[in-house]
């Protein structure tokens, strides 16, 4: 199957220090794939190349089969790589609704519109209101982010990275700082998300990769180490000694 995302040999050092070490991967349209690793393996910074924050010492980034290694992060996102953040970046006075409308209304190129009457937009309310319902918003999208629950605040986060149309969907730690009895809405979010969206998710919440991935890559000392099921990852010796440790026994 054809890649719609695909990393090759990228590498980075700062100083003598090398921190992204020949990484290839891929994802083909569709791909649920989690990206794990013990702290300081190198997962923010490798977010950061490929989301065009960092540039690479070499090694290429490609989306749908074109060059993006010399792209500007703007720009990625433009082409349909989007990432959502492990810190919630939400406005407070702001509410979901008017959140999703000027995500949207970016893509078009009319975010001065949001501060019009975008309601008389049909398109517009009618995307918006299908992002919501995806997420389980819908009944929140007038209540200000202040007023929100953590958990969702991180749905609406989702949301956001949905409304700006992506090909590709990079999740940093979607459920990072939401209480357990949250997670479950974060998932169901997970569940909901469009099936030709590929997704890379980071995260270190094992329950909940093994329940969301179908592929797992584990990233060590800013290699990685493995690169198969999830099924598979526990059985590995490299990744129990690097990573999963207790969990795994």
């Amino acid at each position: 199957m054809s890649k719609i995302f695909e990393v090759s040999n990228l590498k980075k050092s700062f100083g003598g220090l090398t921190v992204t070490d020949n990484v290839s991967m891929g994802l083909a349209k569709g791909d649920r794939v989690a990206l794990i690793g013990p702290n300081g393996a190198g997962k923010t910074t490798f977010v950061n190349l490929v989301t065009g924050h960092l540039r690479p010492d070499s090694g290429g980034v490609f989306l749908d089969n074109e060059n993006i290694t010399s792209v500007n992060a703007i720009s990625r996102v433009r082409k349909g790589l989007v990432r959502s953040f492990q810190i919630t970046r939400l406005f407070r006075d702001m509410t979901p609704e008017e959140h999703i409308a000027l995500a949207l209304l970016q893509v078009e190129g009319k975010a001065r519109y949001i501060f019009g009457n975008y309601r008389r937009m049909s398109h517009i309310m009618d995307e918006i209101y299908e992002i919501l319902s995806t997420l389980g918003l819908q009944t929140l999208a007038r209540i200000k982010v202040a007023n929100l629950a953590y958990g969702q605040q991180r749905l609406l986060e989702i949301a956001l990275a949905l409304a700006l149309r992506p090909k590709v969907l990079l999740l940093d730690e979607p459920a990072a700082g939401v209480p357990q009895s949250e997670t479950g809405r974060i998932e169901d979010a997970l569940a909901s998300l469009p099936e030709d969206l590929s997704v890379l998710m980071i995260e270190h919440d094992m329950d909940l990769v093994f329940r969301f991935a179908s592929r797992v890559i584990v990233l060590a000392a800013g290699a990685v180490i493995f690169d198969g099921s999830p099924e598979d990852v526990v059985n590995n010796a490299r990744v129990r000694v690097a990573y999963l440790g207790s969990y795994a026994q």
